[in-house]
């Protein structure tokens, strides 16, 4: 739990009575959200048809333009004024507030800026509180309306705030001056925070990137900067040390097409981290992957392997093989003709030039049925170095690595810190814990 800086507090305090909310200070009310705010929603777009969507009109506002607490306009499609009149009482005003109800539950916005006519879809809730309304948008983002939709749906997951339960959710209510003064308050100082977490988000993606150019490098042009270079005679390539070969990757691999075999793993190709170690177990298969029980219909690859998914090469689904196992029949297995690091050629064949390189030799009109098969994988090009420098280049990547997964791993922390304490100051504020005002 994080523990706030030394701020001013209020005198006194009473209870409650609601496990959510805990003691607010004595002159804060607590009622349900039906006395302070009218509570609205479409009921559905019975009849909508595609001429409905016009170029211009009354926007429609969805849970997918809400921004920053705000709603981009720019995103928003537009209704004809036949969608826009049909019902009044959501038809959104400047001040109103808005909130996800289907879905990914508790999206808020507050509408601002708001020039011309809009409307809703049928998965967003229109408050239009008497209340200030940046106040009500710092509720809705505090633990107190986050746990009595935890409350409501004790024992199932819920994916539908029903207005009947909302409406009667309990809220701490300041009087107007330290609604107010707390809104002002939770703008900046959030505001602060998410520029902080912004600045951390962007040194991970420069250590991510920083990696990836030290792998490229590594793989294309050796660790020892004076060495000779010649020209690949591959543009894309470029210069590659003068000892190094470049082979098309028929001279390098066979495809293995043995049956797979009882009692071994089947493994699986990611995009993200190559040939996994061992089998997924039931809770890691997310997506849901049907085992076939004749292993036969499987395909046998052994350390040192290539694997590649034949559906997702293009987008890095390629990968060394650690351990002998199985993989689906979807998958290509390349097997070396001599002895290789198949680290070291992953990290090639993970390279940015070199997954073009398999879109390229893709078959498919669109990228939902590109395949790289085993005639295309043949004829892509690899660059070579002598074995003793495939090891020393795969060990320099791994402690590289290492350092930048430490750095990555601290600055996440670092981010989920500043979540938790934008949360917990967020709750603190808006239920008295702290005073602002």
């Amino acid at each position: 739990m994080v523990t706030l800086p030394e701020m001013p507090r209020y005198g006194e305090f009473k209870e409650t009575g609601h496990e959510w909310l805990d003691n607010i200070p004595t002159n804060w009310e607590h009622t349900r959200l039906k006395f302070f705010s009218s509570l609205k929603a479409r009921i559905g777009f019975h009849g909508l048809n595609s001429s409905d969507f016009i170029d211009e009109g009354a926007f429609c506002i969805t849970g997918t333009d809400f921004k920053d607490g705000c709603i981009d306009y720019s995103n928003c499609y537009y209704v004809s004024d036949k969608w826009y009149e049909l019902d009044k009482n959501i038809q959104v005003r400047n001040g109103d507030v808005l909130i996800t109800k289907d879905g990914t539950i508790g999206k808020t916005a507050v509408v601002k800026g708001l020039k011309g006519k809009a409307t809703l879809n049928s998965g967003v809730f229109l408050l239009r509180p008497k209340i200030y309304s940046q106040y009500l948008y710092w509720i809705l983002n505090s633990r107190v309306f986050g746990e009595q939709v935890d409350y409501i749906s004790r024992g199932s997951t819920i994916n539908h705030l029903y207005e009947r339960d909302f409406k009667n959710f309990y809220f701490p209510i300041p009087n107007n001056i330290e609604q107010i003064a707390i809104a002002n308050f939770l703008d900046k100082r959030v505001a602060l925070i998410h520029d902080a977490i912004s600045i951390k988000e962007r040194q991970i993606s420069l250590l991510q990137e920083r990696r990836q150019i030290i792998i490229q490098n590594a793989v294309t042009k050796g660790l020892n900067p004076d060495v000779q270079m010649k020209d690949s005679g591959v543009d894309w390539i470029g210069q590659i040390p003068k000892h190094w070969e470049l082979f098309a990757n028929r001279a390098l691999f066979s495809e293995r097409v043995e049956s797979g075999k009882e009692g071994l793993p089947l493994l699986s190709v990611s995009i993200h981290s190559g040939v996994s170690s061992e089998e997924l177990t039931e809770e890691e298969n997310t997506h849901g992957r049907v085992k076939i029980e004749d292993k036969t219909k499987y395909i046998l690859v052994k350390k040192g392997d290539i694997a590649f998914n034949m559906m997702r090469a293009w987008q890095g689904g390629i990968g060394a093989v650690s351990t002998d196992g199985m993989v689906s029949p979807a998958y290509i297995v390349a097997k070396p003709k001599s002895t290789i690091s198949a680290e070291y050629f992953e990290h090639q064949y993970r390279c940015p030039e070199f997954i073009q390189q398999m879109d390229r030799f893709s078959k498919g009109i669109t990228d939902f049925r590109k395949r790289l098969y085993w005639d295309g994988f043949k004829q892509l090009n690899t660059v070579v170095p002598p074995i003793n420098e495939q090891l020393e280049i795969v060990l320099f990547i791994k402690t590289h690595s290492e350092k930048v997964d430490s750095g990555i791993d601290l600055l996440n922390n670092q981010i989920e810190k500043l979540k938790e304490y934008k949360t917990t100051l967020i709750n603190s504020a808006v239920t008295g814990k702290i005073k602002v005002a």
